[in-house]
């Protein structure tokens, strides 16, 4: 089969120039489903193979110049696993099905309300009651059908928490609410990968990577037996499409980083992020002293002490 399959991918590459004028070899993104269809597998293993074969797939050729194909190989075997498909959810799934992620898991037992309506990517008139899974697997299939894509219609609990991980590569904390997010936490350091975690309320919100050997959360909103509040200040303070779209966009950045092993990431590190007066900060995290130096001033203490939900 592979072999065949090679052989079909090289008699339908085309030869063609990119923008700045290098030569390419790439293949249609209808013809890579047909393919699929032919060979009985999914779009996403004639994508891998034509890479391999130095025939980029085209809906990729925007992606090049800052992904190789080495890169854009690595994105289409990984998995992740996106918990809430809301606000932050709908925006980072979207982002990173454009960008090559293969494999998904998609988690949340909510559906849309037309509260949702102001924000939230795959909400609509006609979404309105609809589980908020079924519509982000809609929208994927539209995207790129080819994507490997699994959903559950629950809520994260301790109690699932765990199984929801998988075979997944990396979590995406999508989440609304913080013990759901301490579970989250428990569940990705138990299977022993990354956890890039987000938060936005009103137009500001942060980001933060937490890997297993991390202190994470706690060094955030403080130890989880502690805790005096469920939800952040999403609650008094809105939640706006920019500052939604701003966070997802960084936090979806922020997967492609840890993904791919490239640059400084967010890791013991909370970048908070202010529309109202344009400010991003960088805290250090990186345990009890260091956290404590980081909001000994009053900008930064007063910016942790928001609670993003």
């Amino acid at each position: 089969m592979k072999n065949s399959l090679s052989r079909r991918i090289d008699v339908l590459a085309l030869s063609r120039s990119l923008s700045d004028g290098s030569p390419c070899r790439t293949i249609d993104a209808r013809q890579v489903m047909r393919l699929a269809d032919e060979a009985g597998v999914t779009g996403r293993v004639v994508e891998v193979a034509a890479l391999r074969q130095h025939v980029l797939p085209d809906r990729y050729i925007r992606n090049l110049k800052t992904l190789s194909e080495a890169d854009q190989i690595r994105l289409l075997e990984s998995a992740v696993c996106i918990v809430g498909q809301g606000g932050l959810g709908g925006l980072v799934t979207e982002t990173l099905a454009r960008i090559g992620i293969g494999r998904f898991h998609l988690v949340d037992g909510d559906r849309f309300e037309a509260h949702n309506l102001n924000r939230q990517l795959f909400s609509s008139i006609d979404h309105i009651g609809m589980p908020k899974t079924e519509a982000a697997v809609m929208r994927l299939k539209t995207i790129n059908p080819g994507l490997e894509v699994m959903a559950t219609a629950a809520y994260l609990t301790p109690d699932n928490a765990d199984a929801l991980m998988g075979s997944c590569n990396l979590v995406v904390d999508c989440l609304d609410n913080i013990r759901s997010r301490f579970a989250l936490e428990a569940a990705a350091k138990g299977a022993g990968i990354p956890m890039v975690s987000a938060a936005v309320a009103g137009i500001s919100g942060h980001v933060t990577t937490i890997f297993p050997e991390d202190e994470g959360l706690e060094t955030i909103y403080g130890p989880e037996d502690q805790l005096t509040i469920a939800r952040g200040s999403e609650t008094r303070l809105g939640c706006l499409a920019p500052g939604v779209n701003l966070i997802a966009s960084l936090e979806s950045a922020e997967v492609i980083k840890v993904l791919l092993e490239r640059g400084d990431t967010l890791q013991n590190r909370l970048l908070i992020v202010d529309l109202a007066d344009y400010t991003f900060e960088t805290l250090r995290l990186s345990g009890t002293t260091a956290a404590k130096k980081a909001s000994a001033t009053p900008q930064a203490t007063a910016k942790k002490q928001r609670h993003f939900s």
